[in-house]
């Protein structure tokens, strides 16, 4: 098995990274498996989503030659692993922008021509592991957990047929020090 770990944070210094890692070594102990770790701001992925996006979306020119590399990198993939931060009670900026560039129509989804969506990713298990700084109860009580669920799990990954197997909020002040989340 092969997993790609995304990670999106700025600072190499970052507990989002540390956890990264640490999800690495886990599935690289458990034998005959390998991880990747794509670090998206690292790596300087442009997460804006472009003309030349708008006109591969519309199927009228080819996708740019970057988001073709990630979908390379993603179908070498036994699974997909998002790791974190969770700014304004959804994922930053970098890592929504690299999946609205990167799970593009017909690769990701397509349009059937009678009204139904395509899945294509049916194969990719997807795990989210995010970190926050509020705890599980606010995150609940303001009903982002449902949006979480409603905006992430369902509107992205089951929107292309891509199976969450994990979907894991590690809320800081709830696991009493960084630490715990590693």
């Amino acid at each position: 098995m092969h997993a790609l770990i995304v990670v999106s944070h700025p600072l190499e210094s970052s507990l989002t990274h540390a956890l990264a890692q640490a999800v690495a070594e886990g599935i690289r102990q458990q034998g005959q498996h390998s991880a990747e770790i794509a670090d998206l701001a690292r790596e300087g992925f442009d997460p804006r989503f472009s003309e030349a996006d708008v006109a591969a979306f519309n199927q009228t020119a080819p996708l740019p030659a970057d988001v073709l590399a990630e979908q390379a990198r993603i179908a070498n993939a036994d699974a997909l692993v998002l790791v974190f931060p969770i700014y304004w009670w959804t994922m930053p900026g970098l890592l929504k922008g690299w999946i609205d560039r990167v799970f593009s129509n017909g690769w990701a989804y397509a349009d059937s021509g009678e009204g139904k969506v395509i899945k294509k990713l049916g194969h990719l298990p997807i795990h989210l592991v995010a970190l926050g700084g509020a705890d599980r109860r606010t995150f609940e009580k303001h009903g982002y957990a449902q949006s979480w669920n409603t905006q992430i799990a369902h509107g992205i990954f089951d929107y292309c047929g891509a199976p969450v197997l994990t979907n894991a909020t590690l809320m800081l002040p709830d696991l009493g020090s960084a630490e715990a989340a590693l």
